[in-house]
């Protein structure tokens, strides 16, 4: 499997075939029917996501994540706990790219907080270290 080649999250038929010719899922038309492709992380991205989520982990900031994927997007989506609402939404847009950029951080309470089109700088907006004061 490539770098830029799409993971598959959620259990599909693969190898079906359209007009005779054999097609994948990540080729398939999405269901919403907005757009005419799905939208996944490919293995580099998800890997970048990954790497900032194992540092929150073992900070213990963060202890959950889950990934969705609409017609339009993909979302990786990061919880303080499994009960709660997301504290972050990572979310791929291609829709977006060539006007905002295609990946986008979004807090829980909505906000957009980066936007842009590299996903490690983006990323940065909630890689930030909290400041301890220490007593002297």
């Amino acid at each position: 499997m490539s770098d830029g080649e799409p993971i598959e999250l959620h259990h599909r038929h693969v190898g079906a075939t359209a007009g005779g010719h054999e097609f994948s899922p990540a080729s398939a038309p999405s269901r919403s029917g907005s757009s005419r492709w799905s939208v996944f992380f490919n293995r580099r991205e998800l890997d970048t996501i990954l790497r900032v989520y194992g540092h929150k982990v073992a900070a213990g900031e963060w202890r959950d994540y889950a990934i969705d994927q609409t017609g339009d997007e993909a979302i990786f989506s990061v919880f303080r706990r499994t009960s709660e609402m997301p504290l972050y939404r990572i979310v791929k847009a291609p829709k977006d790219a060539r006007r905002q950029g295609a990946y986008r951080v979004i807090s829980a309470s909505g906000m957009i907080l980066k936007r842009g089109h590299d996903l490690t700088q983006v990323l940065r907006a909630i890689q930030k270290r909290r400041l301890k004061l220490v007593g002297a």
